[in-house]
């Protein structure tokens, strides 16, 4: 059985905090076009895409890391 996807910030495909390509890795889309759909929303709409950005910050959390020896994959 699928496991439900998560939304995390990316830690490796960051500019600020990870949250643009972490939406689209969740989305499946390019997380540029996220970025660009972010910053035209927060020009049109006089800004409260930035409230709701820092708010996501806070309360998404950060990729898992994984890789061997790190917990990620089991393997210790």
């Amino acid at each position: 059985m699928n496991e439900p996807k998560k939304l995390y910030r990316s830690r490796d495909n960051r500019m600020v905090s990870g949250l643009c390509a972490g939406i689209g890795k969740y989305i499946d889309i390019d997380p540029t076009v996220v970025r660009v759909v972010y910053i035209v929303a927060s020009i049109l709409s006089g800004g409260l895409p930035i409230i709701i950005y820092l708010v996501l910050i806070m309360v998404v959390p950060e990729e898992p890391i994984s890789g061997p020896g790190l917990g990620g994959d089991g393997v210790i």
